[in-house]
């Protein structure tokens, strides 16, 4: 969780999502979420004759990591001993699986912005990235279960929104589908590279990363950049009491 985490007496309650606007109006919502099932279960039955076996995946990531673990050796010969320290305590937490290398949270948000403000509701620290396909938040507590309670706290506090988490845990890809606080189905890691932006992969692999996605233009909303009462506005800005509503959220 995020170091910004506020007391639960000023986190909202659950956010509906039928309060917001156009994209998520009653009908694009419900059709939306159970899209979104549908669409990785068609992916699934798609890919079933040349399917991946998930150990490919993996060794395709071993060898990612190897090869960036050789260049940061030949980088890191002249740093400092504690970086070099911090370094070998990181990839020795992800080899042993006490630490995601890298997990991200799949959406069907437009806005990156919005979702940075749904991620500080729910006390979550993440790099939210837009794309057409949807919005992306990239988790920075990768320790133990951080980015399974990131998913949880989501879901629950944006209720009715589907996600996919997915999270590369000592070379072993997992994607995951929640819904209100709970996982669900899973899918193979080539059945959601199908279904994603292209730059899913590559930072689920450690091919690229946030920096060539800046260089690219890519928006980038960090949700630790909010305040509690900016990311309201924001959610303002997105649903009708940003329209002169009556109603507010708490």
């Amino acid at each position: 969780m995020s170091d910004d985490r506020h007391d639960n007496a000023d986190k909202p309650g659950d956010l509906n999502p039928d309060d917001f606007d156009a994209q998520f109006s009653d009908a694009e919502l419900e059709a939306a979420l159970a899209g979104f099932e549908q669409e990785f279960r068609d992916a699934q039955e798609q890919h079933d004759t040349d399917a991946t076996d998930d150990s490919e995946v993996s060794d395709v990531a071993g060898s990612v990591d190897a090869a960036d673990s050789s260049d940061a050796a030949d980088d890191g010969a002249g740093g400092r001993p504690d970086d070099l320290s911090s370094q070998f305590e990181d990839e020795l937490a992800g080899l042993l699986g006490n630490k995601a290398k890298a997990a991200v949270i799949i959406t069907r948000i437009a806005s990156a912005q919005l979702l940075a403000a749904f991620c500080q509701l729910s006390d979550i620290s993440a790099d939210c990235v837009e794309s057409p396909e949807g919005a992306v938040a990239v988790l920075r507590g990768l320790d133990g279960d951080g980015p399974e309670a990131a998913a949880k706290d989501l879901t629950t506090v944006v209720d009715g929104m589907a996600v996919v988490l997915a999270v590369n845990r000592a070379d072993k890809l997992e994607a995951t589908m929640y819904l209100r606080g709970k996982p669900g189905e899973t899918f193979a890691p080539p059945i959601l590279f199908s279904s994603t932006a292209p730059f899913v992969e590559d930072l689920m692999l450690g091919i690229g990363g946030l920096d060539s996605l800046k260089a690219q233009g890519t928006t980038i909303v960090a949700s630790s950049g909010m305040t509690h009462d900016q990311a309201m506005q924001v959610l303002a800005k997105h649903t009708r009491f940003g329209r002169g509503g009556s109603r507010s959220i708490q």
